[in-house]
């Protein structure tokens, strides 16, 4: 991600995991996948809307479960931290998967995204400073302080953990602010959002198109736990645009978020809060802070899984190997060798993704490589287009989604202690902040969507 380009003193090298042990994760993967796929898509009514429960999900509290589980569970079965660790590290290769699929969706539609306009550009603002408005006055109504700058200036992903550190330190009230936005977005923040996208999607209110670009805040799996919420209720070929149009929107806040963070909302947030704070927050306590003895305690273990290229590239043909799995399973494409072809196009794009990655020193992220050579190859002109848009077509984008919730949920359960450190008023500001970013890019787009500019 972008936050690369930020140094933090909070990640530390994790044990190595044994081949083992890695067998077993794949192998615990591999039956959550198959268990998730196998329920499907599950609709509970909420008044006039729905929540629809996805495979992802499934699969998401499924992989929490187990490793919440764990210490009571027979040896074979039993994730330890350093496997929650290693299921940390496989979330990007998980990701990198998805992003090519998406990539590929987005080169086919890119006239119609460039159609979309001022929706497309102005739908940022939203997602930047949708946190602040929904979030910081919650903040301050409920007694907190200086902590709602840390929680509500953004989403809370690595690069904020980064920037507020480097300014304030992880030990200050902004700090913990973020650290509580990072842990509630880790452990909540798929579930929530597809909750939210779902039920909001459900009540017919907005373009199917402007509720996919809110979906892009910036996460890869939030994202794609929204955009499969949102897809599920559409036709076929409005999916497919659902998922073209929230990768795009991703794409943007991913490479530009770090910057538009840093230099915008942060400062906008901390001269709201000036504002609003004698206001809102006037006659309540000096400060309601995380229940948190010691801040460095409760910050995230951050201990980085380093894989080879060995490994990785393993890691890729068994995530698309379950990705295979799971369109048969839910979908009923039955992966004959058409579609097989389409995943190793998938697969193919990935690797050439990684390589300039490599050999452009690590400098920009390797989902922005991955994506753009997805859209080119398909991109109208683009020679075989039309038939490599036909073979990766065959895919759902929903069934590669679901390896990725399944590793973040394996790796969940070591954040937990920390998260219960934390202070309930705090958790539901993060999730007025993880609202604001999507509804706030929603109402944007909606509003470009019937009031173009020009």
């Amino acid at each position: 991600m972008a936050g690369e380009l930020f140094a933090t003193n909070t990640r530390s090298v994790a044990p190595p995991v044994s081949a083992g042990g890695k067998l077993t994760l794949f192998l615990l993967a591999l039956v959550i996948v198959v268990i998730a796929e196998a329920i499907g898509n599950v609709s509970i009514p909420v008044g006039a809307g729905k929540i629809v429960l996805l495979p992802l999900l499934w699969a998401l509290l499924l992989g929490g479960a187990l490793g919440l589980m764990s210490p009571r569970l027979p040896a074979p079965l039993r994730l330890t931290g350093a496997l929650q660790n290693a299921a940390g590290a496989y979330l990007q290769p998980a990701l990198l998967i998805f992003i090519a699929k998406l990539g590929l969706l987005v080169g086919g539609s890119l006239p119609k995204i460039l159609a979309s306009g001022w929706a497309l550009a102005f739908q940022e603002f939203g997602h930047f400073f949708g946190t602040m408005v929904f979030g910081l006055p919650v903040a301050l109504l409920l007694g907190i302080k200086r902590e709602a700058i840390g929680a509500t200036f953004s989403v809370g992903r690595e690069p904020s953990l980064a920037i507020i550190g480097e300014r304030y330190g992880m030990d200050s009230p902004e700090g913990r602010g973020v650290l509580a936005e990072y842990l509630t977005g880790t452990v909540f923040g798929a579930v929530f959002i597809a909750l939210l996208a779902g039920l909001i999607t459900s009540l017919g209110v907005f373009n199917p198109l402007a509720l996919a670009m809110g979906a892009g805040v910036g996460s890869g799996s939030m994202m794609a736990a929204a955009s499969g919420a949102i897809a599920a209720q559409q036709t076929p070929e409005i999916a497919k645009d659902v998922a073209t149009f929230a990768a795009a929107s991703n794409l943007v806040t991913t490479t530009i978020g770090t910057y538009f963070t840093l230099f915008l909302s942060l400062p906008f947030t901390i001269w709201a809060y000036g504002k609003l704070e004698p206001i809102l927050g006037r006659n309540r306590p000096d400060a309601v802070r995380p229940a948190v003895a010691d801040p460095q305690a409760a910050a995230p273990a951050h201990q980085e899984v380093r894989i080879g290229l060995a490994e990785t590239v393993l890691a890729w043909l068994l995530i698309g190997a379950y990705g295979l799995i799971g369109n048969w399973l839910t979908y009923g494409v039955v992966p004959d060798a058409s579609v097989v072809a389409g995943m190793a196009i998938i697969i193919g794009t990935v690797l050439a993704g990684w390589g300039l990655y490599l050999l452009l020193g690590r400098r920009l992220p390797a989902v922005l490589w991955v994506s753009i050579i997805g859209m080119a190859l398909t991109y109208p002109g683009t020679p075989y287009a039309a038939e490599i848009a036909a073979l990766t077509g065959k895919l759902n984008f929903l069934a590669l989604a679901t390896p990725i919730l399944t590793f973040a949920g394996l790796s969940v359960a070591k954040d937990v202690p920390a998260f219960r450190r934390l202070g309930w008023r705090i958790v539901v500001v993060s999730f007025m902040a993880n609202a604001g970013t999507f509804l706030g890019a929603v109402l944007i787009a909606q509003f470009f969507m019937h009031a173009p500019l020009g």
